[in-house]
């Protein structure tokens, strides 16, 4: 069977791996460039935290156990780390915590209260704010590198003869036994299978196709999808595991610069104009991460990129045909860097045998059919731990 991905992400590029290591023909197609896209900016946390839709939370529980088992597999420098991740809270936030944890504990979610000497000992490298109350460990949590996992999922998918070409496609289509790709260069390419892993852009390129793939697509200030991150140039911090306070979070950056990121920020981005050196929002962040460290006197130095996320109409990932007899296979989820090993897999079975995998059933484009956008629930507010 051949088989054309379009979007080299995380998700693309682990759809195309599974589909060349099972030994069918893959033509891997994007826009600018590899991992280019939501993959370059993302805090990737591996998580099934705060997912309280059951459907959703077996989805990341799942995605977890498949970064495990991918990283004895996969070659190349380690791009998942396993870290555990530990959550401050101060009072006002203690509740929600409270809440979250007895949740997961419920459910058999590995977590435990821990104290502050225990929680120094884990986060390292970083000082625990003076108003803590409550501090959560959650051991079986984890990072990513995503320029390195993309870098290894594309190697392994070229080293099984997969191809990856740089091309911009304007549209997909259908015919009875085949489905064919248009580039902007007017190329066309034809195969037996589409996967349109396109991020943010699935929406649009869905739409110039004849397909209702409904995604947030405002890019304004205040929309749900803009995410900030800083990237520490300096101090060189050395965080043991991934770090939640109520202001801010940290992300390891194994041999990179550690990720900083504050959600409630968000909202106050101007996409057009990136925080540069001395705005508001570079002080505001600066300050949090000094508050943070052991020697709060070096005044860091932090790097900041606006991110887009890719986040369907609902919230919820979007997996599967759009219609009975489609060719094209749409796949779309905010939670890529969790989810991408196993949605590489889960993705590549349906399209191979036909057979519906029990864990994505719940997450069927079909659902929006004869749903009218207005009537989405859409996903206006500001994102929150667990959804990043």
């Amino acid at each position: 069977m051949k088989v054309i991905v379009v979007g080299a992400g995380v998700l693309g590029a682990s759809v195309a791996r599974s589909l060349a290591v099972s030994g069918e023909e893959v033509l891997l197609l994007d826009r600018t460039g590899p991992g280019a896209g939501t993959s370059s900016t993302t805090f990737a946390w591996t998580n099934s935290n705060r997912k309280p839709d059951p459907d959703y939370y077996r989805l990341n529980l799942a995605g977890m156990a498949e970064h495990e088992k991918l990283a004895r597999e996969l070659p190349g420098e380690p791009a998942y780390f396993r870290s555990g991740g530990v959550q401050f809270a101060a009072a006002e936030s203690e509740p929600e915590l409270v809440e979250n944890v007895e949740r997961l504990q419920g459910l058999g979610y590995p977590t435990r209260w821990v104290t502050r000497a225990e929680a120094a000992a884990i986060a390292r490298g970083i000082r625990i704010p003076d108003d803590t109350t409550a501090i959560a460990h959650f051991p079986t949590e984890g990072y990513v590198r995503p320029d390195r996992l993309v870098q290894n999922l594309l190697a392994d998918a070229v080293r099984h003869g997969a191809v990856l070409s740089i091309g911009e496609v304007l549209s997909t289509s259908e015919g009875p036994d085949r489905a064919s790709v248009t580039l902007a260069d007017a190329t066309v390419h034809t195969a037996d299978r589409v996967v349109l892993a396109a991020g943010r852009w699935t929406d649009d390129l869905a739409a110039r196709s004849g397909l209702d793939i409904p995604m947030i697509t405002d890019t304004g200030r205040g929309s749900p999808i803009i995410g900030l991150l800083g990237y520490v140039r300096s101090p060189a911090l050395d965080i043991g595991c991934v770090v939640h306070t109520p202001k801010l979070n940290l992300r390891p950056g194994a041999g990179a610069p550690t990720v900083v990121q504050a959600l409630d920020l968000n909202p106050e981005v101007d996409p057009s104009r990136p925080p540069a050196p001395g705005s508001e929002i570079a002080t505001e962040m600066t300050r949090r991460l000094t508050a943070l460290l052991a020697d709060p006197g070096q005044a860091p130095e932090i790097d900041f990129r606006v991110g887009f996320r890719a986040l369907p109409a609902d919230g919820n990932t979007i997996a599967g045909y759009p219609g009975e007899h489609a060719r094209t296979y749409c796949l779309a989820s905010h939670g890529g860097i969790t989810l991408a090993p196993l949605l590489g897999r889960l993705v590549a079975t349906e399209i191979l045998t036909g057979e519906s995998q029990e864990l994505l059933k719940p997450f069927r484009p079909s659902r929006f059919a004869g749903v009218r956008r207005s009537d989405l629930p859409a996903v206006s507010r500001p994102v929150k731990l667990g959804e990043q």
